[in-house]
């Protein structure tokens, strides 16, 4: 049962209640008053987007100037679609002459974005970087991951599962980009990653971490944000 509204009295916004009902647990009572009260649950679904994940990806494409039109990108993990929903703007995949490319991959099936073609395809498969080139007819100019493991409520191994999950994908993008490309993935706040970090400043020319606006403030969510990369690992001898 909810209780409350959205609706403005003295000035200031009510804030929506949730009472627990007898088949839903406290946490799933405490996420679902949290999803009502974000501002940016709210603002997704009046502007069209799949998450509110949308608005990370937005900020720090702004603040970066990670897209421009023509651009082939990937967008790992892409269900619900957020994030592909922004990238395919920004290259104007989505534009009558389509002159950007998008290519949304992920185990799970996701409804239909103007602009991306979605892939349903393991990208921990030995064998997907080669079929991603030729889908794209060439390397990527950036791969997105806005993957995160199951979580299992401790912090310190969630943070490890996560990090396994983004050396993954940063293997996956290794073999996809173009020189000069980017890469752009979720971390979580924690002491595991330095090898990660060590290994990206190999393999591009500036390495960071974002947290932009969007990401909730009690959240040890992170991005990684790795451009300018130096081209391919030769292979080993």
């Amino acid at each position: 049962m909810i209780e409350g509204g959205s609706g403005r009295e003295g000035g200031r916004a009510l804030k929506t209640r949730v009472k627990t009902a007898r088949k839903r647990s406290l946490s799933s009572t405490l996420w679902l008053e949290r999803q009502l009260n974000d501002r940016y649950v709210a603002q997704a679904r009046r502007e069209g987007y799949r998450s509110r994940a949308a608005f990370k990806l937005l900020e720090i494409a702004d603040k970066h100037k990670l897209f421009r039109p023509g651009q082939r990108i990937v967008d790992l993990g892409a269900a619900p679609g957020g994030w592909s929903q922004v990238a395919a703007a920004g290259t104007r995949a989505k534009a009558k002459d389509g002159v950007g490319r998008v290519i949304a991959i992920d185990l799970i099936e996701m409804d239909p974005v103007e602009g991306v073609e979605f892939r349903r395809i393991d990208f921990h498969d030995p064998g997907a970087p080669g079929i991603l080139h030729e889908w794209l007819g060439g390397p990527a100019d950036g791969v997105l991951s806005d993957m995160a493991a199951n979580a299992t409520g401790h912090r310190k191994t969630d943070h490890l599962r996560i990090v396994g999950l983004v050396e993954l994908a940063a293997d996956f993008a290794s073999e996809v980009l173009a020189p000069g490309g980017f890469f752009l993935a979720k971390v979580l706040q924690g002491g595991a990653e330095g090898e990660l970090l060590a290994r990206l400043k190999r393999e591009f020319a500036t390495v960071r971490h974002v947290k932009p606006k969007a990401s909730r403030a009690d959240s040890a969510e992170l991005y990684v944000l790795a451009t300018g990369f130096r081209g391919p690992r030769p292979p080993a001898s």
